[in-house]
């Protein structure tokens, strides 16, 4: 097994952490990442191929960003997406309940901004 680099990322009270990078295989490789935020600490592991590995790198420098950003950054805004999609199933389930729409100038009105 060979140790690749480490590296650090402080990101406003998030410090990311890639402790060990280790070639398993010809085709694997696996970084172990360490998350800290307040009193809290999660270690994520990511097994990679090569051409995942080479994708990720490639992407991230295109991007001007880490590896580590790159999947903060993904992860998240796939919760943030969920998040809206489960928001507006539930908006239009209670519109189509009744159906009441208002016109930019009612809202203006009813919010003391005309």
């Amino acid at each position: 097994m060979r140790q690749k680099g480490r590296f650090c990322l402080s990101h406003g009270t998030l410090n990311i952490v890639v402790k060990k990078s280790y070639r398993l295989t010809k085709y694997q490789t696996s970084n172990t990442m360490y998350y800290k935020k307040g009193g809290e600490n999660m270690t994520i592991s990511l097994r990679l191929n090569d051409n995942e590995t080479e994708l990720f790198k490639k992407f991230a420098a295109m991007r001007g960003i880490t590896v580590s950003e790159l999947i903060r950054q993904s992860v998240l805004e796939r919760i943030e997406d969920e998040y809206d999609l489960k928001a507006y199933k539930k908006a239009l389930a209670a519109y189509k309940k009744n159906p009441v729409s208002y016109s930019l100038d009612d809202v203006e009105i009813e919010l003391g901004l005309k």
